[in-house]
């Protein structure tokens, strides 16, 4: 039954608590019980866990028998915290925390756009701290590095200079009613955690859907993180008219595919 967002109806969140530098932030999270490896959703900039692939998912769960995790990361939807406060390490520190409570054995996880760099520097995470690895990663245009190489990288010299003089410059955009604000906090953040320059290796499957129409995260992207995976159990689905959301109901089927597959 939709609710008056237009969106299906949601059950209620539970929240878990993370601390970080000292400061500590109630993280929502909604589970949805079942079988199999706990699917985990990780969400992109801006987005919360009731956007449309992540319902689409939980819909699929729901009929599946699927344990499903979903949850917003600070600043976002039901979570504490202003987004403009946000880095990578925050939101990075938000997923690992939800993972370890509910999905901490063999997880799948599915990340959209900046998503999908949250859940491989999750996965690598794990490895280095001798962790069971996931059971595999479900890639949805995956902005690696997107802070540098299709932000700060791309921005012209005004855009520079606006965020070395104000730490921040206020970025319109299409998803959203209000610009995004973008800050030089979360530039400098991410580019402690840059990936894309040398080999990545996460110890499971990946399976990246990327649209080759997508004008956020252009196809090159995803082809440059595919060169950088181990070949096997690597697979880049290119789809020629797909943007970025990538939520037609013939992308979610590939979506869906791709993580029935994993396990």
């Amino acid at each position: 039954m939709p609710n008056e967002t237009g969106r299906p109806a949601e059950f209620a969140p539970e929240f878990i608590t993370v601390e970080t530098d000292g400061a500590s932030r109630r993280i929502a999270v909604r589970v949805r019980e079942g079988a199999g490896p706990p699917v985990v959703w990780l969400g992109g900039f801006r987005s919360d866990m009731g956007a449309t692939k992540a319902m689409a998912v939980d819909a699929w769960a729901e009929s599946a028998g699927r344990k499903l995790v979903r949850f917003d990361y600070s600043g976002h939807g039901a979570s504490d915290g202003a987004f403009a406060d946000g880095t990578i390490s925050a939101w990075l520190a938000d997923a690992e925390a939800v993972i370890a409570i509910y999905a901490a054995q063999g997880p799948i996880m599915i990340g959209s756009s900046m998503g999908g760099w949250i859940a491989c520097l999750a996965a690598r995470n794990r490895r280095r701290r001798g962790e069971p690895p996931p059971a595999g990663l479900v890639l949805i245009a995956p902005a690696l590095d997107f802070t540098e190489s299709l932000m700060w990288d791309r921005f012209p010299p005004q855009v520079r200079e606006t965020l070395l003089r104000d730490r921040v410059w206020y970025r319109p955009t299409d998803y959203a009613p209000v610009p995004d604000p973008i800050t030089l906090d979360l530039i400098e953040d991410g580019r402690r955690h840059r990936m894309l320059d040398g080999p990545i290796d996460l110890g499971c499957p990946v399976h990246i859907l990327q649209g080759m129409e997508d004008p956020d995260v252009p196809h090159a992207h995803a082809i440059r993180l595919l060169d950088r995976l181990p070949k096997a159990g690597a697979v880049l689905t290119l789809i020629a008219d797909g943007d970025h959301r990538l939520s037609r109901s013939q992308d979610i089927r590939r979506l869906v595919a791709a993580v029935a597959e994993m396990g």
